[in-house]
């Protein structure tokens, strides 16, 4: 099977995970997908396939003889997709010789190379995209698509190769995705995950991340009475994001520039709710983001009384570079490979995080590698066959590579 025909068909089977779910896999639409997976690596002579009640699909193919002393290598990419926007009823269009010109994926919604300029790169390839109604899936079901391919490429030409580790994971979109890996099961020494963008980036660097949740409490009384009295919870909570530096949000920052993000807002007098989530990439500015709230915190029940302002923090990764710079190897790897197959490898900062991110702290390398798509998580998703076809050639090389 090519790796245009695995993709168009997983993104028709609709995987959207859930926030706020107490149980995984958070929607049980991901075992559709898992199921056609497992049987798919039987069927290609996968090794040790096992399907877990928690919807993690792994699988291995035994090192060459004579190369079990190479490093056994993972490949991991996500079952879930998004549920930001529509995940139900994919349509994946297909322009088999693109123009380069705009396309009307719907009334209302055109992907249009004046938003998007790379589009002008892709003239002459073969382009999906979505109807417009929906998300295309391209993350990460390219990375599915583009990993199978390769194992099928390899085992089919009698590739020498060190052991090789599938696993297909759910819940990624919702920070689940890596907690369930029995990573000493698992069997890799190191692994990539396939959830990136473009053919000839590798990233190993992310940011540290929490969420932070504040919660404001007031006083009402009739607004006709209430000098000195009432406690306004909606503008208390105003206040605190108004404290907080106002330049420093996605919008204004780039690259390794962190962020505070509020992402939710809700509040009447008596109660009110903030939610924010606070990146960066460098572990000492990230403690001073996390200070900056709780010294605001601190000053506002200072003003307003004590238990005024309630701030919750959540812990969700650190950044993945600050342990696996002190293994360039693996990333030198991908470097090789990347160059073999005749690009020239660039190293992506990731203004997010990945499973690899969560893998690597709990003791299995983990650097992120590209997949080939563009905008994922809303209608304007796309990808080019030529790209996922591209992409497998690299998941070869990288396989060579570790084999010499």
């Amino acid at each position: 099977m090519t790796v245009k025909e695995r993709f168009l068909k997983y993104v028709k089977i609709a995987t959207p995970s859930a926030m706020g779910v107490d149980h995984q896999p958070s929607t049980e639409c991901q075992f559709d997908l898992a199921r056609v997976l497992k049987d798919e690596m039987i069927g290609m002579g996968v090794s040790g396939v096992e399907l877990q009640d928690d919807c993690y699909v792994t699988g291995f193919v035994p090192a060459t003889p004579g190369y079990e002393d190479k490093p056994a290598v993972g490949f991991i990419s996500h079952i879930d997709t998004v549920s930001d926007f529509n995940g139900y009823g994919v349509n994946p269009q297909v322009y088999p010789d693109y123009d380069g010109s705009a396309i009307t994926l719907c009334p209302g919604r055109v992907l249009d190379p004046a938003d998007f300029p790379h589009l002008a790169e892709l003239k002459g390839m073969e382009l999906i995209t979505t109807d417009g109604t929906t998300i295309l899936g391209a993350d990460d079901k390219a990375g599915i698509a583009e990993i199978l391919t390769m194992v099928e490429y390899v085992m089919a030409n009698d590739i020498p190769h060190g052991k090789i580790c599938m696993a297909f994971t759910p819940d990624e979109e919702v920070d689940g995705g890596a907690a369930g890996l029995d990573i000493e099961k698992f069997g890799a020494d190191f692994a990539y995950t396939v959830d990136g963008g473009a053919n000839n980036t590798v990233a190993y660097e992310c940011f540290n991340a929490l969420t932070a949740f504040v919660e404001v409490t007031g006083y009402s009384i009739h607004p006709g009475s209430s000098k000195n009295k009432m406690k306004n919870a909606s503008l208390i909570a105003m206040e605190f994001n108004g404290l907080l530096p106002g330049t420093q949000i996605p919008a204004h920052t780039d690259g390794r520039e962190g962020f505070f993000h509020l992402t939710n807002m809700e509040g009447d007098v008596e109660h009110a709710k903030l939610t924010y989530i606070i990146r960066d990439h460098n572990r000492e500015t990230f403690r001073v983001r996390e200070e900056t709230l709780r010294h605001i915190e601190k000053i506002l029940n200072e003003k307003y009384g004590e238990g005024a302002v309630k701030l919750t923090i959540e812990y969700h990764y650190k950044n993945m570079g600050d342990l696996i710079k002190e293994h360039p190897e693996i990333v030198d790897y991908v470097k090789r490979a990347i160059k073999a197959c005749g690009m020239e490898p660039e190293e992506r900062v990731a203004r997010g995080g990945t499973d690899g991110a969560r893998l690597t702290y709990r003791g299995l390398l983990c650097p992120d590698v590209g997949t080939g798509g563009y905008a994922a998580h809303g209608p304007f998703e796309h990808i080019t066959v030529e790209h996922m076809e591209k992409q497998v050639q690299v998941l070869t090389e990288i396989v060579r590579e570790i084999a010499k």
